[in-house]
């Protein structure tokens, strides 16, 4: 499976981050979610979780919450071209995840950056 991620990942470089499909509570999120997509949880007036597997290609997946009356949260300004403010750091014992996701583009945070700032 994730050979072929890989490769659609290549064969359509134009393409970006964003958000496919809205779902009404976290169980009826899909098992798998297609490369470059989002799942928004809730509605769009009252978003509560966005889902997507990490752009790392390790397998997990990512849960940011959305509603501002819970801490941390984060805001999605864009849902054609995804822009996630703040940036997503996803810390596990094996690896850190630490990027920025912004008019559809992934931008990772450089190892020297991560080493000197936490």
């Amino acid at each position: 499976m994730e050979f072929v991620r890989q490769l659609f990942r290549r064969l359509l470089p134009g393409r970006k981050w964003h958000v496919a499909m809205q779902v009404d509570a976290a169980d009826e999120l899909p098992t798998n979610i297609p490369a470059l997509s989002a799942v928004m949880v809730g509605t769009p007036a009252a978003p509560g979780w966005l889902a997507f597997d990490c752009p790392c290609n390790t397998g997990h997946r990512i849960m940011l919450n959305l509603d501002w009356r819970r801490s941390p949260y984060w805001r999605v300004t864009n849902t054609r071209r995804l822009t996630i403010k703040p940036s997503v750091d996803s810390c596990r014992p094996e690896r850190r995840c630490h990027y920025f996701v912004r008019e559809g583009k992934v931008k990772w945070v450089p190892d020297s950056w991560r080493n000197n700032n936490g």
